[in-house]
């Protein structure tokens, strides 16, 4: 097995324990006693290791597979080797999350960086003001403003500020060198490294002289389950709030404008750029780098391609992609036809070339 100082190994788990807390179906009773202590892909799996497999595309990598159980579904359960035990399972990825979190509960959010015993850091400043319920921890050089509020559980990360008149629920991590400034914040939030969180927004008039800044007078609402990415920003709203819905996760170097509302549950990947007073419905999903213009409606249950540039309101349930962004089967059938078209011009010019 690899070492692994970041994130080492579970002391065990059996496979039979483990197929429990999965609920999946562990086909061979007799390896219920092997001990399971990490995670790893299919074609370097060892001996005290679990992985799981998709599809039949991944056939050959089960040829180097020496796991101590894989996760699968019964649709392919037949080409697992007789050697590796089975948990079978309708949700193989979705399992091997589960068993990601067992298996290594430090990974799954900021650890601290020093070995301080929990607790406030004598070298961290918190304001007398503020409010912090028992169990809250605050490490070096962090910043707590005045009248904030913590709940149990959370932890304030090394250099991290938090803003005057900021509530943070219980269980939050905010993870080294964020910022937290107008925001209220739910239960159970996480907030990596270099993440800002409450800035005013872009807001500016034309003046006499050049441009009028528009003061940005309202909040940031985050509510409970969400994750935010590595320097992600979220700026506070103009005169309304922006708004994270429950359980929604959004990825590192995402762009988040003055009153945006994002649904619960949606999943954002790095570098989407979303302007102000955008509404986002719940289980919207967006792929990396889409940029999505301002004052727009993104209905419930919409995907957005990579790369996508969206000009206008998607209706709900949508597939949309390209730029500007459409159904995704007329942007594929465009990018069909011009690359027939392409190709079609590159034999006439060869053709006229050998002429």
């Amino acid at each position: 097995m690899d070492a692994n100082e970041f994130f080492p190994p579970h002391h065990g788990v059996s496979l039979r324990e483990l197929a429990i807390r999965l609920g999946a179906e562990l086909l061979d009773e007799s390896a219920g006693d092997r001990s399971i202590r990490s995670i790893a892909p299919v074609g370097r799996a060892v001996e005290g290791q679990i992985c799981y497999i998709m599809s039949r595309k991944s056939r050959d990598e089960l040829e180097t597979c020496r796991a101590s159980a894989i996760l699968c579904d019964a649709s392919i359960r037949s080409i697992v080797p007789d050697h590796i035990p089975v948990l079978l399972c309708k949700a193989p990825m979705t399992a091997f999350a589960v068993a990601g979190a067992i298996l290594h509960p430090k990974a799954m959010r900021p650890t601290p960086v020093t070995s301080a015993p929990p607790g406030i850091s004598p070298a961290a400043y918190v304001d007398p003001t503020a409010k912090l319920e028992p169990g809250v921890e605050v490490e070096p050089m962090a910043v707590v403003g005045a009248r904030v509020e913590i709940g149990a559980g959370t932890r304030i990360g090394a250099g991290s500020v938090i803003g005057a008149d900021v509530k943070i629920g219980r269980d939050c991590t905010v993870a080294s060198g964020a910022s937290v400034i107008a925001a209220l914040i739910g239960n159970n939030v996480i907030i990596h490294n270099g993440a800002r969180i409450g800035q005013d927004g872009f807001g500016n008039a034309p003046g006499p002289k050049g441009m009028l800044k528009l003061v940005q007078i309202g909040r940031v609402i985050i509510q409970d389950n969400v994750e935010i990415g590595a320097n992600t920003t979220i700026d506070r709203g103009a005169m309304d709030d922006t708004v994270i819905g429950e359980g929604t996760k959004i990825d590192n170097q995402v762009q988040v404008a003055h009153n945006v509302r994002i649904g619960r549950h949606c999943g954002i990947a790095a570098g989407v750029g979303i302007a102000g007073s955008t509404r986002i419905g719940d289980g919207v999903l967006i792929g990396g780098a889409a940029a999505i213009n301002g004052h727009i409606s993104i209905g419930d249950g919409v995907q957005l391609a990579a790369f996508s540039g969206v000009v206008g309101s998607v209706p709900a349930g949508a597939v949309y992609g390209g730029i500007p962004a459409r159904p995704i089967k007329d942007f594929l059938r465009e990018m069909a036809e011009k690359m027939a078209q392409s190709d079609e011009r590159a034999k006439r010019k060869g053709e006229k070339n050998n002429d």
